[in-house]
C-alpha cells in the first residue's frame, strides 16, 4: 500500500523472547490510532551486513535479543539509521549496540567493544569495554525511570518518570558515561539509583535507545508511548 509504514526490526527472531512477541503487537496498536498499516519487515542481523536490506524503509529498530548472530550487521543497521537520519529504535541490545555504534564510529574509539558480543577480545590491546555487566547483576522485571526535561523521550511520554520493563544484564561502562554524553549524545532517561537507562541523539530527527523495553506494554494491553513516537516520526 501507498501509504504504509515500512519498519526494519533488526535482530534474530526467536519465539522466546517475550519483546519479540510483544513488537508486532505494539505496532498494530499504534497503526489502529493512525489508521495506516504499520509493516514490521524482520531483518535477520546477519542479512543486517548489506546495504540493500535497508531499501524501502521508513524506520529502523533494533530489537532485544543480543547477543546478535552478527555484531556488524546490527552496527551497520545503526550506523545507517543514524548516518541518513532515518528514524531509530533501540531496545535493551539495541541500546547496547546503539552506544557502542556511536562511540566507534561518531567518536572515532575504534577499540570499543561490547564485553558480551567481544568476550574474547575484551582483554586484548587494552579494549575500551564500552559496554559491561551492569553492577546490579541482571535488571528483570518493572521498574520506575526518570525522564531528562526537554527531551524527545520525555516529549514521547509527557511525563516526568514512568514505569517500564526490564531483561538485560549489560549496560554502559560508568568509567565512559561522561564522554560518551559529551557531544550530540545526550543523556535521556536514568533509574531511582540516577543510573542510565536511556539515551537520544540531539542533532537527529528521531534516534533513541533505551535499555528498558518499551514495547513489553503491548504485552498487557497498555500503550508505548514511545514505541507511539518512534512511529509517527517513521511517517513523518
Amino acid at each position: 500500500m501507498a501509504n504504509e509504514i515500512v519498519i526494519g526490526l533488526v535482530g534474530d527472531r526467536r519465539d522466546s523472547v517475550p519483546a519479540h512477541t510483544a513488537i508486532p503487537l505494539a505496532l498494530e496498536r499504534i497503526a489502529s490510532g493512525l489508521r495506516r498499516p504499520v509493516i514490521g519487515r524482520w531483518i535477520p542481523s546477519e542479512a543486517a551486513e548489506s546495504s540493500s536490506a535497508f531499501a524501502g524503509l521508513d524506520g529502523v529498530w533494533c530489537v532485544p535479543g543480543g547477543p546478535y548472530k552478527s555484531l556488524a550487521g546490527a552496527l551497520g543497521a545503526i550506523r545507517f539509521a543514524r548516518e541518513n537520519r532515518i528514524a531509530f529504535l533501540g531496545t535493551c541490545a539495541g541500546f547496547q549496540h546503539a552506544v557502542l555504534e556511536y562511540a566507534r564510529n561518531a567518536l572515532g574509539w575504534a577499540d570499543a567493544i561490547h564485553a558480551e558480543a567481544e568476550a574474547d577480545d575484551s582483554a586484548a590491546n587494552g579494549a575500551t569495554q564500552v559496554i559491561t555487566p551492569l553492577s546490579c547483576g541482571v535488571l528483570a522485571g518493572e521498574g520506575d525511570i526518570w525522564l531528562v526535561p526537554g527531551t524527545r523521550l520525555a516529549a514521547a511520554y509527557g511525563a516526568s518518570n514512568a514505569s517500564e520493563e526490564y531483561l538485560c544484564s549489560y549496560g554502559v561502562n560508568p568509567e565512559f558515561r561522561a564522554a560518551l554524553a559529551a557531544g550530540p549524545l545526550r543523556e535521556a532517561a536514568t533509574d531511582a539509583q540516577g543510573d542510565l537507562r536511556a539515551v537520544e541523539l540531539a542533532d537527529h530527527p528521531f534516534f533513541v535507545a533505551t535499555l528498558f523495553q518499551p514495547e513489553r506494554a503491548a504485552l498487557k494491553d497498555r500503550p508505548a508511548p514511545l514505541v507511539d513516537a518512534f512511529v509517527r516520526a517513521c511517517a513523518g
